[in-house]
């Protein structure tokens, strides 16, 4: 016998009216008197589908509330200390099974028919709080807009065609823009079989990658204010025979053959040559964009890097990311971690320019880059975890140049793919040790022959 629900399961709306009920209220209020310990492990969601919407949990391939055509999706946000509100984490949707969802198309898909429309339940996360007393502020229904809806085919197509060259072994978040298939299990013994190679899979789902729920969150449900400068794709007619990824290529490649200099000409680059700004306002014109914020990069926190071959074939730079603090990198895990989490969700557009015979910078192509699985879950993973280990035992001074200092930190010797060195050329810049004292800022570098290699390979 079914139950009588308080709401109409068969109508969006309703459920949405009735859902925004829970405004205001703890995870511990929404779920009335029931007995839940502090620390309870059950999922936020599923406690909400179990004694607030009080319907019976399953793991169908259907929407939540099948009759609507309605997906629940609880997920927590956080406000960071310049107060701008970003997602805690990538929202999870539905498991792959890769060896089912090879045979369909995007407009029938299990993906689709589940998730076309949401209704997202959202939490300010806070940190030193327990899970059952995080305040849900926010309920609204939600559709992928067009626009968005077209990239996000284009990042299913692209995890379809893995599976269907037997290729889901290979598989990576950095591969997509805004859909990306996250690892789901717990531990790397959590495999699945692929239908096109005997290599093992690790499982996954579909889910919306954390910058894209960023996104959801601050131009859908919180608005109020203004969040991209300009977009690539003006119209989404650009997008009807060709993927975002082509149309940004086929933007770049236009200019193939001409001078740095001759492009800053066309684009009125007013920008001082020597400065870190000049490359970048060079690809915004060859993107067709102004301004800071372009919103289908922030979107998919795409990275624009200006890479510069010299005419012997060699790079010179290697490529830094953001200083880390001694303090914090030794609290951290691997699979959490702030740097694994970065590349995992972190997609870049190299734009690379050679240097001729004259020794004229000439642009010679785009690319986009993700970091490959197996660099990162075993070159990267080693860097960071010898890293951590001698932070915690202690950084040490070995020798030192007019230029520089040296020290016993992962050098560019040391693995092929990535290593540690200073952040900064002034020795005041430093960070304390948890051993005592003070130290010059460090971050980690992609290799200079790693990345000329990468480019090699495209």
């Amino acid at each position: 016998m079914n139950k009588i629900l308080p709401y109409n399961d068969k109508d969006p709306i309703c459920i949405e009216n009735y859902a925004k009920g829970l405004i205001g209220k703890t995870f511990e209020e929404a779920v009335g008197n029931i007995r839940l310990k502090k620390g309870n492990k059950g999922g936020l969601g599923q406690l909400l589908e179990k004694y607030y919407f009080k319907y019976e949990l399953n793991s169908n391939s259907e929407a939540d509330f099948k009759e609507a055509g309605v997906e629940l999706k609880v997920s927590g946000y956080k406000i960071n200390k310049s107060k701008k509100v970003s997602a805690k984490e990538r929202m999870v949707l539905n498991m792959i099974n890769y060896m089912e969802v090879h045979k369909e198309v995007f407009e029938n898909s299990s993906f689709l028919k589940k998730n076309k429309l949401l209704l997202l339940i959202l939490y300010l996360y806070e940190k030193e709080i327990d899970r059952l007393d995080f305040i849900i502020k926010y309920v609204q229904l939600f559709q992928f807009p067009e626009k968005d809806l077209k990239i996000i085919e284009d990042d299913w197509n692209t995890i379809i065609n893995k599976i269907k060259t037997g290729k889901a072994h290979e598989i990576s978040e950095g591969d997509t823009n805004y859909l990306a298939a996250c690892t789901k299990g717990t531990n790397k013994n959590s495999v699945r079989e692929q239908p096109f190679c005997n290599i093992p899979a690790k499982q996954r789902a579909f889910s919306l990658k954390p910058a894209y729920l960023t996104h959801i969150l601050n131009e859908y449900i919180i608005k109020g204010k203004k969040t991209y400068d300009d977009s690539i794709v003006k119209s989404i007619d650009e997008l009807e025979d060709i993927t975002f990824e082509q149309f940004v290529l086929q933007k770049i490649k236009k200019h193939k053959g001409k001078t740095i200099n001759e492009l800053a000409k066309e684009f009125k680059v007013i920008a001082n040559p020597k400065g870190k700004s000049f490359t970048y306002e060079v690809a915004k014109g060859l993107l067709g964009v102004k301004g800071k914020h372009i919103e289908e990069f922030e979107k998919a926190n795409i990275q624009i890097k200006t890479i510069r071959i010299e005419n012997t074939g060699n790079i010179k730079q290697h490529m830094s990311f953001p200083a880390f603090k001694f303090t914090e990198i030794i609290r951290e895990e691997w699979k959490m971690c702030t740097l694994r989490e970065m590349f995992l969700n972190t997609r870049f557009l190299f734009i690379v320019y050679r240097f001729d015979e004259n020794n004229q910078l000439k642009l010679e192509r785009g690319m986009f880059w993700n970091i490959p699985c197996d660099d990162l879950e075993n070159d990267i993973r080693e860097v960071w975890e010898r890293t951590v280990g001698i932070i915690k035992s202690g950084v040490k001074i070995i020798k030192r140049t007019k230029k520089r200092e040296y020290n016993n930190l992962p050098n560019s010797k040391d693995n092929r793919v990535a290593h540690v060195r200073p952040h900064t050329n002034k020795k005041t810049n430093t960070y304390p040790l948890p051993t005592g004292g003070k130290f010059t800022k460090q971050s980690f570098w992609l290799n200079n022959s790693y990345i000329l290699s990468q480019i090699n390979d495209n």
